[in-house]
């Protein structure tokens, strides 16, 4: 028996079953029991929204046999033969393909024929923003005045294309853009029903990025139930099939830009793309990620947000959004959109990116009144600090204090004898965050940036260069996948701390890289 595709399979066969379009379902379901039927309708709406679904369900309901509180019935003759495609009394015309006036004019034909059964004729005609000039002109006077067993419906996707006169000879309804909190239930359903396990995060994130439609994040989740057979469905998961990247990857691009690290920003973004990820996905997302900082940046009150992010998630953004700017996010959004319009149809994404990254790294390339703003805002940071700063926006190496005394050099005291565990651990580092970066890509790219050192204790520091990474690697599931990784290699369980360098009171050459010690192994791959 062939597969049907969960959108197909789990299509609604009755009103209650369609989510997210009450105002519509109502409204019809009132015409059914009173017996108010139109003679066109006219559903608008973006796609996946349940447009054919309701002018199916609406051809059933008008032919059904023993219709039950304005539902069909799904058991008598015409229900079962209109859900098999067989009835004569539903047509479905696509208008992509038959857009011409003869089309039309067999139509009109047509419409002259009573049903051989049932009572009613329905016309569903698909994407009708596609019939020409002409084709509308033949259609508008049987739309107008259809014999009393004919009921139109047509959908569309663009009912601006549509003419004024067929507008007004129709009932219209506008189908809704389906909330992210309707869809994450439904699919919760489904795969109740599937026998399926996933976690209520990755559906959430497969219903955010379908956009409202229904349909798309049913797909969308086909596709990963596909590639996972068999397995639980969790957010990585999701994350690697739909080549997207987490939010922790933003926040530490975030703190890469706001240092000016250029470097940085195309190492990250190299690991982006290495990894898979869709490069216009990332450029959405991350405009997405910007707009959120600016809603927790300007609102008072987070909770009354629409932001569709995990409660740990949020807060790491809501420390992000207190180290920057309303004005320098606005400029970051304006930067990225324009980015975002113009990688859609380049051959070479990444160059058109890392060139956006370069912008905002280096806003004095811009002559922009934000850009100048944010100028202005470093100029004034660096003065706060105390750095001499030239006609050029360049930072002089020594503060104004003593401006002709190098900076001293710490000794670096090195310990005495290593513990072999952290010899081993020294030695085998690389495999370490290799290994880590397969389970836990946001974690293995925030290690990739730290450097291993010791603590008092004779235990292993992870010593990294912002605050945010800390939060990162702190996590509970996250040193226990670190201390996991370690003890399958070394066969020793160690205690790991970590520790956020803070650049003005440490030095980064005082910190003891215990792998340029320690002798490391050439790797085979």
């Amino acid at each position: 028996m062939s597969y049907t595709a969960l959108y197909r399979k789990f299509r609604p066969d009755n009103f209650h079953d369609v989510k997210g379009q009450e105002h519509i379902v109502s409204t019809i379901k009132n015409q059914m029991k009173a017996g108010r039927i139109g003679h066109a309708y006219l559903f608008c709406g973006t796609r996946g929204t349940g447009k054919t679904t309701v002018a199916k369900l609406l051809a059933k309901v008008v032919n059904c046999e023993n219709p039950v509180d304005g539902n069909p019935c799904n058991e008598c003759r015409m229900c079962k033969g209109i859900a098999a495609q067989t009835s004569m009394n539903v047509i479905e015309i696509d208008a992509a393909s038959n857009n011409g006036v003869d089309n039309v004019r067999e139509i009109v034909e047509e419409v002259r024929y009573s049903p051989t059964e049932g009572r009613y004729k329905v016309y569903i005609i698909d994407e009708v923003h596609m019939l020409s000039t002409g084709a509308f002109n033949a259609l508008l006077k049987t739309i107008e005045e259809p014999p009393s067993y004919v009921i139109f419906i047509l959908a569309t996707t663009e009912v601006h294309k549509i003419p004024i006169t067929i507008l007004s000879r129709c009932q219209r309804y506008d189908f809704k853009r389906i909330t992210v909190d309707t869809i994450t239930d439904r699919l919760s359903e489904l795969m109740r029903e599937e026998n399926i396990e996933a976690e209520e995060k990755a559906l959430r994130y497969v219903a955010r990025v379908a956009d409202g439609s229904l349909r798309d994040a049913l797909s969308l989740l086909d596709q990963c139930i596909s590639f996972y057979l068999g397995q639980k469905i969790t957010y990585d998961n999701v994350l690697e099939v739909l080549g997207a990247v987490d939010t922790l990857v933003y926040a530490r691009l975030l703190e890469l830009i706001r240092n000016q690290d250029v470097a940085g920003c195309i190492k990250l973004l190299e690991e982006i793309e290495s990894s898979g990820r869709d490069l216009g996905q990332f450029t959405i997302e991350f405009i997405w990620y910007l707009r959120n900082l600016l809603l927790i940046k300007t609102s008072e009150d987070v909770s009354e947000l629409i932001i569709e992010i995990s409660s740990e998630n949020m807060e790491i953004m809501q420390k992000e959004a207190t180290f920057i700017e309303e004005t320098v996010l606005m400029r970051y959004i304006r930067v990225f959109s324009e980015l975002s319009n113009q990688i859609r149809y380049a051959s070479r994404k990444r160059v058109l990116i890392e060139i956006a990254l370069i912008k905002l790294c280096k806003p004095e390339m811009e002559q922009n009144l934000d850009s100048i703003l944010d100028r202005m805002k470093r100029l004034e940071e660096k003065l706060e600090k105390g750095v001499v700063v030239d006609a050029g926006e360049h930072a002089a190496t020594a503060p104004m204090a003593d401006t002709k005394a190098p900076p001293v050099k710490k000794p670096v005291i090195l310990p005495e004898a290593l513990p072999e565990d952290m010899k081993e651990a020294a030695k085998n580092w690389r495999n370490i965050v290799s290994q880590v970066t397969r389970k836990a890509p946001a974690l293995g790219s925030v290690l990739h940036g730290a450097t291993l050192s010791m603590d008092g204790e004779q235990g292993l520091l992870i010593v990294v260069m912002n605050s945010l990474d800390k939060d990162v690697i702190e996590r509970e599931a996250h040193l226990q996948l670190i201390k996991d990784v370690i003890a399958g290699l070394i066969q020793k369980q160690v205690q790991i701390k970590v520790k956020f360098l803070d650049k003005e009171k440490e030095r980064m050459d005082e910190v003891v890289d215990l792998t340029k010690i320690i002798k490391m192994p050439i790797q085979y791959e």
